[in-house]
């Protein structure tokens, strides 16, 4: 279903912009650790800078570079397990084990794809879709 591939091609391609931002940034060469916020540490514990005002810190020590790069690789394994079924993924799925899959891990992506809304490429028709479904009236 070409609307699925579509939806993976702009999750992707907005993953490998927060994955090129993050490395440009230092990748993880430095980090901010959660139990000292505000301490921005480089690659062998030294402290490079130190920001402590505003929240600035808390927020630092959970997005450093390091931690987005993580987090890109993990979407990236649900957007792969759900590129596997994507095209089961429809608005009257088949009562079977992969069409279900199919429906919650396409749920997932569509959650994933909402935080950028405010993209120019964004797609209304990717928003979750919440609808009520009775496998006994198919």
């Amino acid at each position: 279903m070409t609307v699925n591939v579509d939806l993976l091609a702009f999750v992707r391609a907005r993953l490998t912009e927060e994955e090129d931002v993050a490395k440009a940034a230092g990748g993880d060469t430095w980090r901010c650790p959660i139990d000292q916020p505000g301490e921005v540490h480089d690659r062998a514990g030294g402290i490079a800078f130190v920001v402590r005002t505003h929240g600035y810190d808390q927020h630092m020590a959970r997005h450093d570079p390091a931690s987005t790069l993580r987090r890109v690789d993990t979407n990236r394994v649900l957007l792969d397990e759900y590129e596997e079924v994507a095209d089961l993924d429809t608005d009257r799925p088949a009562s079977d084990f992969a069409s279900g899959r199919a429906v919650g891990l396409g749920f997932a992506v569509r959650q994933l794809a909402a935080e950028y809304a405010g993209h120019p490429d964004y797609q209304v028709r990717w928003l979750p879709r919440f609808s009520y479904w009775d496998p006994s009236s198919a």
